[in-house]
């Protein structure tokens, strides 16, 4: 068997056109893959979004129901030193 020089053609259709052809597929796939990873990415990131919008209302609603508002708040303190001044002062009648 005499080993003769290869034939362009030859080498075109059983070698290159294979190979790019996997390489094409290959590449495809890849970005077939890609774009349904990215899209499951954004779904996920879509409803981790809303999920932490809505507890942060949730939350927004539980400290309006169960924490005092400011006005509350410094009426409470108003009362309480005037409580303490008027002990204060009743100590202090007391020791004279």
């Amino acid at each position: 068997m005499a080993a003769g020089p290869v034939d362009l053609g030859w080498w075109l259709t059983m070698v290159e056109l294979p190979a790019l052809a996997a390489l094409f597929w290959l590449i495809w796939r890849s970005r077939v893959e890609l774009q349904r990873r990215i899209d499951v990415s954004a779904a996920q990131n879509t409803s981790d979004c809303q999920e932490n919008r809505d507890g942060l209302a949730a939350f927004k609603l539980d400290v309006a129901r169960n924490y005092v508002s400011i006005p509350y708040l410094k009426d409470v303190e108003r009362r309480l030193t005037a409580h303490l001044l008027r002990i204060e002062a009743k100590l202090e009648h007391r020791d004279m």
